[in-house]
């Protein structure tokens, strides 16, 4: 990997940490997933004119996949509500691999090799001291159930468009859609639990909004570029020191409590997850 790319890649990773923080500052966390949401939606559907109509096979994927997405994007905003970035993110960013990699030993065909295996106990140590840490910190309980509710979704949605988009077979349309159909799912569902009022969001919503859906689709077409010109599971390792992203921006921009359960939890998160990726 050259360093331009290693470069590259290290910012999609704080990009990603950052349009997470866009969304913790939100005062309405769930009004600015919303706009974010729409923002997300309308690139979809500008970047679907150019693409073809998916095959009859693709649309339960897509329709499973936009699903699931809604009780992601429900999670993580109530999640962001409960707890601090650098607590919240590790959780539901690291638990996620973890989640997947178990699934994958009972209903993939995918080989788990002993470097997988060890991965996934460094990482259940890490989230363990994490979830620990807010536990005895005085912190709201009520942040673990919701950020391993997003994990839990970003674990079943990685392994449906993993599914779906081979089905597919053009990653650019599937995701195009995808944004499309996560819309029509999160949009309803957000207004039924919080009213039409969270439409009437004031201007510095829908900037904050349209800020971390572009952060989010840089910091993806970037991951995706990289892959095509550096190996895959590098480039998926590296992706992970978004973990670390986060946990130095809760501390030193959002002024959130650091001790060292919290950097060791932190660590152990990041190097499970890389040696889940190598």
């Amino acid at each position: 990997m050259s360093f331009g790319v290693l470069l590259a890649v290290l910012g999609a990773a704080l990009l990603h940490a950052g349009w997470n923080a866009t969304i913790k500052t939100g005062v309405n966390k769930q009004a600015t997933m919303l706009v974010f949401t729409i923002w997300q939606a309308a690139i979809g559907l500008m970047v679907l004119v150019w693409l073809p109509f998916p095959a009859p096979e693709v649309w339960p994927w897509l329709i499973a996949s936009g699903f699931v997405h809604m009780f992601y994007q429900l999670f993580l905003a109530y999640a962001y509500e409960q707890g601090d970035l650098s607590r919240v993110y590790p959780i539901s960013r690291g638990s996620a691999p973890m989640i997947v990699l178990v699934v994958s030993l009972f209903l993939l065909p995918d080989p788990i090799n002993a470097m997988e295996y060890l991965g996934v106990c460094v990482l259940g140590l890490g989230i363990l001291l994490m979830a620990r840490g807010a536990l005895t910190s005085g912190e709201s309980r009520r942040l673990i159930p919701y950020a391993l509710g997003a994990a839990t979704a970003t674990a079943a949605y990685t392994v449906i468009d993993g599914i779906g988009a081979r089905i597919e077979g053009d990653a650019l349309a599937y995701v195009a859609w995808l944004l499309m159909m996560a819309g029509l799912f999160y949009v309803p569902a957000v207004l039924a639990l919080k009213g039409t009022q969270i439409l009437r969001s004031s201007a510095a919503t829908w900037r904050v909004g349209a800020l971390a859906a572009a952060a989010s689709l840089i910091a993806y077409s970037v991951a995706v570029w990289a892959m095509t010109v550096a190996p895959i599971a590098l480039v998926a390792a590296l992706r992970e020191t978004s973990i670390l992203f986060a946990v130095l921006i809760g501390w030193l921009i959002f002024g959130e409590k650091m001790n060292g359960q919290k950097a060791l939890s932190a660590a152990l998160i990041v190097g499970g997850v890389i040696l889940t990726r190598l």
